[in-house]
This record gives C-alpha cells, sequence and structure tokens, in this order.
C-alpha cells in the first residue's frame, strides 16, 4: 500500500501529554471531552484521522490536515479549548476523589507561566512528526494501535474503545477515521 497515493496533504504524528503523566483519562466523562473536540477538528477544520488512541495520560494522532489551517493551528487551538473544557469539568466534579490533588499539580504547573492564566492541563509543547515514508507510517500506526495491549488494558487492540484499531479490524469506531 502506497500511503502517499492513499492520503491528500501533509501527515503527521501527533503526541501530547497531560502534566505530570496525570491519569485523568479513566473516567468517560472526560475521555469524551477529548472526543468531540477531536470530531469538531475533522468536521469544522480539516483534519483527517488516519489512526489514534486516548491513553489515560496521552493521546496519540496520526493524522493529515487538508484546507487553510497548519497541524500546529490545529493542534493549539484542540489544546486550548480541551483544557480549558477538562479543568472546568474536573472543578464540577465533586465526586472525583482525585480532583484537589489534580487540580493542585494543574495550578502549580501553569503558575510561572505568563502565558497561563491558572492551570495547565497539558504538558508544554507537543511532539509533532511528519510522515514521509509508507514505513514509519505503518510503525506509527502498530505503535498507537498497540499502546493499550502494551499497558496491558486489552488483550488485543481491536477490543479497546478509545481508539481507531476497530475501524482497522472491520468495525465502526467512535471518531470518522480514514482507514488506509
Amino acid at each position: 500500500m502506497n500511503i502517499q497515493h492513499r492520503i491528500n496533504g501533509k501527515v503527521y504524528f501527533v503526541t501530547t501529554t497531560v502534566v505530570d503523566w496525570i491519569d485523568l483519562f479513566t473516567r468517560p466523562v472526560y475521555k469524551h471531552i477529548v472526543l468531540e473536540s477531536l470530531a469538531y477538528c475533522i468536521q469544522t477544520k480539516g483534519m483527517e484521522v488516519y489512526a489514534w488512541v486516548l491513553m489515560t495520560n496521552h493521546l496519540h494522532l496520526l493524522i493529515g490536515v487538508t484546507g487553510e489551517n497548519t497541524v500546529s493551528d490545529i493542534v493549539r487551538d484542540f489544546k486550548k479549548y480541551t483544557s480549558k473544557k477538562l479543568i472546568d469539568t474536573l472543578q464540577r466534579e465533586v465526586t472525583e476523589s482525585r480532583r484537589e490533588w489534580m487540580l493542585d499539580r494543574f495550578e502549580f504547573s501553569g503558575r510561572n507561566d505568563k502565558k497561563i492564566k491558572n492551570y495547565r492541563f497539558w504538558q508544554e509543547g507537543t511532539d509533532i512528526q511528519e510522515v514521509f515514508l509508507n514505513d514509519y507510517f505503518e510503525q506509527k500506526m502498530e505503535y498507537i494501535h498497540n499502546n493499550p495491549v502494551k499497558a496491558e488494558i486489552v488483550n488485543h487492540s481491536h477490543e479497546y474503545r478509545y481508539s481507531s484499531a476497530i475501524d482497522y479490524a472491520g468495525g465502526k469506531g467512535l471518531l470518522p477515521v480514514v482507514v488506509v
């Protein structure tokens, strides 16, 4: 399979991580905020998703960008929106047993950054790697899909709900994915 003939535009492997590797994405309420924001980026910002996985404390994407937005623009807007929405939700979740501890960590992380008003949710910077080669694309896709298996969350990658592995196994996942 020649990836370049199947995909329009440039392709990127993107990783973003929660501050201090805090495991916030263990509850569906937080996971769905990320999913809704990714769906918005797909619908309105020209992002095409080829593979993705949301782990307990980080997100991997293999994406293409079409239209006027750059990958940096999309990731910046995604992180800004989800950061605010996740912090707001965390503040309201009175049943969250680790709420005060997490908010303290997020506040501490943002305290010395003039760009941050109150809290830093995502670690500063995002790992964005442009994908040029088919082999590299396939390597990153396998890495993404095997993350939950390696973490011993599931035995088979297609069993993990918050991933595109199901799409590649012939099923329908939670986000629209361009299967290549």
